[in-house]
């Protein structure tokens, strides 16, 4: 039987991902000069509206991408109860997601093992460390 997708199973709301980035000087002060005068609330919501406006910009290459690479756009929320069943059935997942990929804290590493066939997360991979350490070679 070919490897169940990640579509097949629920998806959960976590909490924004923080990211850093170096600004120069200049580029900083322009920015504080637009939340002085009113353009945007502070510095991250500038920085959210420039980034959601290159992602607008170029989402008919998003849109092309996930679909030719089967990528799951997304949040998408793996629990024990999830891999448990996808183990019994004899199958195991390909994990593909544009977004983020979440295995419950309560998957032992032998279960993530035996349910997870292969994970490719553009984004970020929420797990448990030794979750994360027995899926290492298994992760691309």
């Amino acid at each position: 039987m070919p490897p169940k997708t990640a579509s097949s199973v629920a998806a959960a709301k976590p909490a924004d991902e923080k990211i850093t980035i170096n600004l120069g000087y200049v580029d900083l002060g322009q920015i504080d000069l637009l939340v002085q005068e009113g353009f945007y609330a502070n510095r991250t919501d500038l920085i959210r509206t420039a980034i959601r406006n290159q992602l607008a910009v170029h989402a008919d290459a998003v849109k092309q991408v996930v679909a030719r690479k089967t990528l799951v756009l997304g949040i998408q929320h793996f629990s024990a109860a999830d891999l448990r069943a996808v183990q019994a059935s004899g199958e195991t997942l390909q994990i593909r997601i544009l977004g983020l990929a979440s295995i419950a804290l309560d998957v032992s590493p032998e279960l993530a093992l035996a349910a997870i066939d292969s994970v490719v997360v553009l984004g970020a991979l929420h797990a448990s460390a030794a979750v994360k350490a027995a899926l290492a070679g298994r992760i691309r």
